[in-house]
């Protein structure tokens, strides 16, 4: 396993960390989260990732229980949480959602219930609050730090304006701002990762723990002859999801794309998860394999990694036509 620094912090993640959206709870049942999360420490993997609102609370529950089983040394691993979208969904009263200090804090009380441990590593704002002050939203996170109950504070697809803004904020205070962001990077997504957050990268050093390597799956090429029953753009709830990613003509880029990894000897998941480590501005890539043999397979795009030369990510550009313009500096 290879260890990155989180951008300026003194934190150190694996490239290939593992999380629990959509698969704790809804996919996976105690005895298969156990195992694979073992098969992930055992290869290596130190960070494991998880928020509020998966499953309503019950990803975190389910990982705390296979957590407390394991028996692993604390300071051997990374656990986080997310606060924003509450534990209800639709049903959520003023004050169990969004970024207001009541709901930060009781989330966070929340979190450490439900995953059995004293404090998170990394805890982060799930979306922006354009209803609550980013002082507020400081202060808060920095008491947590203070009272020991979390140990870095970070953002999930905020955007570079409101990142700079919180870092600006923070400094105003003489507090810390958030050192990691998690936002969506894949083959498709690349805006963000690659052109709006350059200046933060370069000037604030902050960490990425991106999500949906894979694009949900699809690159996988498990879609490419239509949905299988039990995937994850089969499941009732994340229509969302089927109707943003399963196109025709995401569907034939990955055709491309498997030709160019077959040509490298190696499997189109782990061709995609390499092109994403090969950015070194992502401190750790999530996976979110529901079996056993995905997860071993995914582990291999360390391998993978060192046969992606300059030719070969040109070539990828060149089919995807998805790189975003830099901008100047």
């Amino acid at each position: 396993m290879e260890y990155r620094r989180m951008g300026r912090s003194g934190l150190q993640l694996s490239v290939l960390s593992y999380g629990s959206w959509v698969t704790f709870s809804t996919q996976l049942d105690d005895s298969l989260s156990d195992r694979l999360m073992g098969i992930a420490y055992d290869a290596g993997i130190n960070f494991f990732d998880n928020a509020e609102t998966y499953a309503g609370g019950e990803s975190e529950y389910m990982m705390g229980r296979v957590l407390q089983g394991k028996n692993w040394d604390r300071s051997t691993y990374i656990v986080s949480s997310k606060v924003f979208f509450g534990l209800h969904g639709k049903a959520n009263k003023p004050n169990q959602r969004g970024l207001g200090r009541k709901h930060v804090v009781e989330a966070c009380h929340g979190a450490l219930k439900r995953l059995q441990v004293e404090y998170l590593d990394l805890y982060y704002c799930h979306r922006p609050d354009k209803q609550t002050t980013i002082e507020e939203v400081v202060r808060t996170m920095n008491t947590l730090i203070q009272q020991g109950k979390i140990l870095y504070w970070g953002t999930s697809e905020w955007s570079a304006p409101e990142i700079v803004e919180a870092h600006a904020a923070a400094q105003r205070l003489g507090l810390e701002g958030p050192v990691v962001e998690q936002p969506e990077y894949n083959l498709f997504n690349r805006q963000k990762m690659e052109a709006d957050y350059l200046t933060i990268f370069n000037h604030i050093g902050m960490g990425t723990t991106i999500w949906s390597p894979l694009a949900s799956g699809l690159l996988t090429g498990k879609y490419n002859d239509g949905i299988p029953d039990g995937s994850r753009l089969a499941l009732e709830g994340y229509e969302w999801l089927k109707d943003r990613s399963y196109t025709e003509q995401k569907l034939e880029a990955v055709r491309q794309l498997q030709i160019i990894a077959g040509n490298l000897g190696v499997s189109l998941a782990t061709f995609a998860i390499a092109w994403c480590i090969r950015n070194p501005n992502v401190t750790s890539a999530i996976l979110g394999a529901t079996k056993t043999t995905q997860l071993e397979e995914n582990l291999k795009a360390l391998e993978v990694l060192p046969l992606l030369s300059d030719d070969v990510m040109e070539q990828v550009d060149q089919l995807m036509q998805t790189k975003p313009a830099v901008p100047e500096h």
